[in-house]
């Protein structure tokens, strides 16, 4: 296979930046023999990954930094018939148990003949207004693209494809994640992953 990026890692990452970001998402964990995934940053450091050990479709998995500080946990909500996650956000090494960061439900529609593969997010409740924002992340079946965009229908994040500079796809299991400014990139992350085991590529 071809090679991503050089195995590089990067010490300390900001999470929010003014600028759009490129991420490539590599469907393999670092650890092997485990399941999960690798992101890497434009520069080809590893920023983000996820490591499911020896499990594979487990119902909790944790979103990590490249130092193993783990920066959202996702559980999986039984009795949902397509498929529910939720996420909380950790501070400090420590689990906000107050209330899920945000909740991620498919919306696949069966009798549809295009079927398309939406999910609907929701996000906490804001502490000053007690209002809950949402997103729908937009698909298809099978297909590994998706956006993310929120109510007015703004672009916020997209999932494509990885290919050479030549032009030549890299596989299924390579992505390219664009994160549009002001997006907090390890709430992205959290989001792609939920996406990711809802349609069990985790």
């Amino acid at each position: 296979m071809a090679k991503i990026h050089p195995q590089t890692s990067v010490k300390g990452s900001d999470h929010l930046t003014s600028e759009r970001e490129t991420f490539t998402i590599w469907m393999k964990s670092l650890v092997f023999h485990g399941n999960g995934c690798t992101v890497f940053n434009s520069k080809g450091e590893v920023v983000f990954r996820v490591d499911n050990y020896q499990t594979r479709h487990s119902s909790e998995v944790f979103l990590m930094d490249i130092n193993g500080v783990v920066l959202f946990s996702m559980k999986r909500k039984k009795l949902q018939m397509f498929g529910c996650w939720e996420g909380y956000k950790w501070i400090d090494s420590k689990l906000n148990k107050e209330r899920p960061g945000f909740q991620v439900r498919s919306n696949c529609n069966i009798f549809r003949r295009n079927r398309h593969k939406n999910c609907h997010v929701t996000l906490g409740c804001e502490k000053t207004t007690g209002r809950r924002n949402s997103y729908k992340i937009t698909g298809l079946e099978g297909k590994s693209t998706f956006k993310i965009i929120d109510n007015a229908g703004h672009l916020l994040a997209e999932v494509i494809k990885k290919q050479s500079l030549s032009g030549v796809p890299l596989g299924d299991d390579v992505l390219t994640l664009v994160v549009e400014p002001q997006m907090d990139h390890s709430l992205v992350m959290a989001l792609v992953i939920a996406h990711g085991l809802i349609n069990q590529k985790l």
